[in-house]
C-alpha cells in the first residue's frame, strides 16, 4: 500500500487520466490503467488482482447489457439490408415542394433511421450516401448539404433505441424502458427545430436551397409510403411491445434483431454477405463498447475508495450551488470534453464523477439523462473531432472540403443551443411520457 492517502491518489490519478487521454491513449486502456494503479495503490496487489478479475465479469454477465448488440444488429441487419433506403425517397415525394425540402426530408428521414438503429454514426453513414448526392445535384449550398446530414444524424443518439441511453440507464440504474421514453419528445423536437431553421433559412435566401422541380401525385406519394412499411413493422412490433409491458429493454433488442432478420428474408434482400456485415459490425462495435464500459466501472470503484466523488459532492453541497447553477456547469464542462473525445467515452468518464453530485443535488436521473444525451449529440458534429462531420467527409471525399462542413453545422449547433435550454427550462417535455409509463 502507498504512503499517500486515498484522496490524494485519487486526485492523482484524474490528472494521470486526463493527461493519457489528450496524449489520444484509447480511453478504455487509460480508464483501465489507471483504475487499476490507482486500486494498487490504495489496497495492496492481492485486492488490485481480486478486483481487476471480478469486476470485468460481473459487469459484462450483466442480462441487461445483451440489449446492447441486440439492438446494434437490428440496425445493421436495416442498414446493409437496405430496408431503410425508402425512408428519404418517401421524405423527399411529401416534402421537397418545400423551401429547403430536400434537407428537410434528410432530417425527417434520419429521424425515422434513428428508430432502428441505436447509432448515430450509422444514421449518418446510411441518410448521406443518399441524400447528399441527391442536395449537391439539386444545387444545394454544399456546407448546408452535408451539414444537414452530419446534424441530422445525432438523432439517431436521441430517439430510441439509443445505445448511449443503455449504458446511461445501465450505469445509473434507471428503467431503460423510461430513460427511451423519456428521449422520444427530446428527439422529434431535435427534428422539428431543425427543420424549422433550413426552412426559415432556404425561404430567405433560396439560393441555398433551389427548389426542385419535381410534381408526383397523390399516388405517387402514396405509394412512396408502401416503400416505408419494413421499418414501421419494426418500429410498431418492437416499441409497441416495450411500452405496453410486454416484453422488457432487453428483450426488445432480441426481437427487434429477429424481425429485422425475418423482414429482410421477406424481401429477399438478406445474403450471406448481408449477414456477415451485420454481424461483423455488430461485434466490432459492442467489443469497442464494452472495453471502455469495463474500464468506467473499474474507475467507479477507484474513485469510491479514495473518496475523491464523495470530496466533489460535499464540495458542491457545501458551494450552496442551485441545482440551475450545477447543471450549467456540468454543461459547459461536457460542451468542452464534446469537443475533444469519444462520445460513449465522454459518458463513461463522467458518470462515476457525476452521479454523487446529482443524487447530492436530488437532480432527477431521467431528465438528466436524456439532457446528457443531448449534449453527447453535440459533441458529434463540434470541431476538432465531430465524428458525424468526418463519417459524411468520407462519404463526399473531394467534392466538399472538410472546412466547408463544419461551416454548414453553426446554425445546427445554434438550433441545439435553443433546444437544450428548453428541455431545461421545461423538464416536463423530457418527464411526462415516462411518468406516463411510470404510473
Amino acid at each position: 500500500m502507498s504512503e499517500l492517502d486515498p484522496e490524494t491518489i485519487g486526485i492523482i490519478g484524474i490528472g494521470v487520466l486526463l493527461t493519457m487521454i489528450f496524449l489520444r491513449v484509447p480511453i478504455g486502456v487509460a480508464l483501465g490503467m489507471v483504475s487499476a494503479g490507482g486500486i494498487y495503490l490504495i489496497l495492496g496487489p492481492r485486492a488490485a488482482v481480486g478486483m481487476m478479475a471480478e469486476i470485468p465479469y460481473d459487469f459484462t454477465a450483466h442480462w441487461t447489457l445483451s440489449s446492447i448488440p441486440m439492438f446494434l444488429l437490428m440496425g445493421y441487419f436495416c442498414y446493409h439490408a437496405g430496408l431503410t433506403e425508402g425512408l428519404f425517397r418517401v421524405a423527399r415525394l411529401w416534402l421537397s415542394w418545400l423551401p429547403g425540402g430536400l434537407s428537410i426530408a434528410s432530417i425527417q428521414g434520419s429521424a425515422l433511421f434513428a428508430a432502428v438503429t441505436g447509432s448515430s454514426l450509422a444514421c449518418t453513414a446510411a441518410m448521406g450516401r443518399i441524400a447528399v448526392p441527391e442536395m449537391l445535384k439539386a444545387g444545394y449550398d454544399k456546407g448546408l448539404a452535408t451539414g444537414t446530414v452530419a446534424a441530422a444524424g445525432t438523432i439517431g443518439s436521441m430517439i430510441p433505441p439509443s445505445i448511449l441511453l443503455i449504458i446511461y440507464g445501465i450505469f445509473v440504474e434507471q428503467p431503460i424502458s423510461q430513460l427511451f421514453a423519456g428521449a422520444f419528445l427530446p428527439g422529434v423536437l431535435t427534428a422539428l427545430m431543425y427543420s424549422l431553421m433550413v426552412f426559415v433559412r432556404a425561404w430567405r435566401t433560396p439560393s441555398l436551397a433551389p427548389r426542385v422541380d419535381e410534381h408526383p401525385t397523390f399516388s405517387e406519394r402514396m405509394g412512396a409510403l408502401g416503400d416505408t412499411w419494413p421499418v414501421m413493422l419494426l418500429v410498431a412490433g418492437v416499441f409497441g411491445g416495450l411500452f405496453s409491458g410486454v416484453f422488457t429493454p432487453t428483450e426488445a433488442g432480441s426481437i427487434g434483431a429477429f424481425l429485422a432478420f425475418l423482414i429482410a428474408l421477406m424481401k429477399r434482400s438478406m445474403s450471406k454477405t448481408v449477414f456477415m456485415s451485420a454481424v461483423n459490425e455488430t461485434l466490432r462495435s459492442t467489443a469497442s463498447i464494452f472495453v471502455i464500459a469495463i474500464g468506467a466501472q473499474l474507475l467507479t470503484r477507484f474513485f469510491a475508495l479514495s473518496g475523491v466523488t464523495d470530496i466533489l459532492a460535499d464540495f458542491i453541497s457545501g458551494s450552496g450551488y442551485s441545482q440551475l447553477q450545477t447543471i450549467l456547469l456540468i454543461s459547459v464542462a461536457l460542451l468542452i470534453l464534446g469537443m475533444l473525445l469519444d462520445p460513449i467515452g465522454i459518458m463513461l468518464l463522467t458518470i462515476p464523477i457525476l452521479l454523487p453530485v446529482l443524487e447530492s443535488q436530488s437532480i432527477n436521473l431521467i431528465w438528466f439523462g436524456i439532457l446528457m444525451a443531448k449534449f453527447l449529440e453535440v459533441g458529434f458534429i463540434t470541431p476538432p473531432v465531430g465524428l458525424n462531420v468526418f463519417v459524411v467527409k468520407g462519404i463526399v471525399g473531394d467534392q466538399v472540403p472538410t472546412h466547408e462542413i463544419f461551416k454548414g453545422i453553426g446554425w445546427f449547433v445554434v438550433m441545439d443551443a435553443i433546444t437544450i435550454t428548453l428541455l431545461i427550462a421545461f423538464p416536463s417535455i423530457t418527464l411526462w411520457l415516462p411518468s406516463l409509463i411510470a404510473n
